[in-house]
């Protein structure tokens, strides 16, 4: 069981956002979030591509037998799914390593600086 919150939820002074976006530490954030994502981007549309480019202009190669049944566009195919959910899975660990702290810190400064805003009246 939780316990009410102590703060009065009426009106308040939002933060200063603009500040916020300006601070080193929100440039930080956006760093290692722009960092690790759009070179994984970048890589999987390249990827992505070269799926379809292969499909459209190389059905001979896609049609080879790799075992049985199956053949070359099948194996990439699936492996286009493993990698979806390998870099899903791959930035949730990133976020929660190394975004989701700095951007707790932001959240906690800025808690603070309302809170003294919200007391100080």
């Amino acid at each position: 069981m939780s316990a009410a919150p102590t703060l009065d939820p009426g009106t308040h002074e939002p933060p200063d956002y603009l500040q916020v976006q300006s601070s080193a530490e929100f440039d930080e954030l956006r760093r290692a979030h722009r960092s690790f994502a759009f070179p994984l981007t970048v890589a999987f549309v390249l990827w992505y591509l070269a799926y379809v480019l292969l499909s459209s202009y190389a059905g001979g190669f896609m049609a080879t037998k790799v075992a049985g049944h199956l053949n070359v566009a099948f194996v990439l195919g699936i492996a286009q799914f493993v990698t979806t959910f390998l870099i899903a899975w791959w930035y949730s660990r990133h976020a929660a390593a190394k975004l989701d702290p700095k951007a707790e810190a932001i959240k906690s400064r800025l808690e603070g600086v309302t809170l003294r805003k919200e007391g100080d009246a």
